[in-house]
């Protein structure tokens, strides 16, 4: 019995630490229920707030510039963080992304953000391109 308990702590234990360790933490934060979600691919136009874990500070925004960011999800032409942390989504929904440096931009500084940094975006789906909103908000 003692066996059992200890070997299903250390089980729990050990997907804590994994959990940790994933190089992409999604968090919903305003769930959407729709019939058509993101998929690679498509064009997509994303609001974003970008802030450093290390100290919070933000270095890019698109709400800032009253326009949201326009580009195909999953084609590489943005980060690995949002290439897969922005799949599965419906217009309307918002989402948390936590990427960590091998999602991000690595060992490589890119303007204000330091090389390794650990990345924060707050992200809203605005609209897929072809697609009707049609999504409705639940509460969480």
């Amino acid at each position: 019995m003692r066996f059992t308990s200890f070997t299903a702590a250390l089980a729990l234990l050990l997907t804590g630490v994994t959990a940790l360790d994933k190089p992409l933490n999604i968090e919903v934060t305003t769930p959407v229920e729709c019939s058509r979600k993101t998929k690679s691919g498509d064009k997509v136009d994303v609001h974003y707030r970008g802030t450093l874990e290390s100290d919070g500070s933000e270095f890019d925004a698109s709400y800032n510039r009253g326009q949201p960011l326009s580009f195909h999800v999953g084609k590489g032409q943005v980060i690995k963080g949002w290439d897969q942390g922005l799949l599965d989504m419906c217009p309307g929904e918002k989402r948390t992304l936590t990427v960590q440096p091998e999602y991000g931009y690595g060992s490589r500084a890119m303007g204000p953000i330091p090389a390794n940094s650990v990345l924060i975006f707050e992200t809203e789906l605005v609209s897929i391109a072809g697609v009707a909103k049609e999504g409705v908000s639940k509460e969480l």
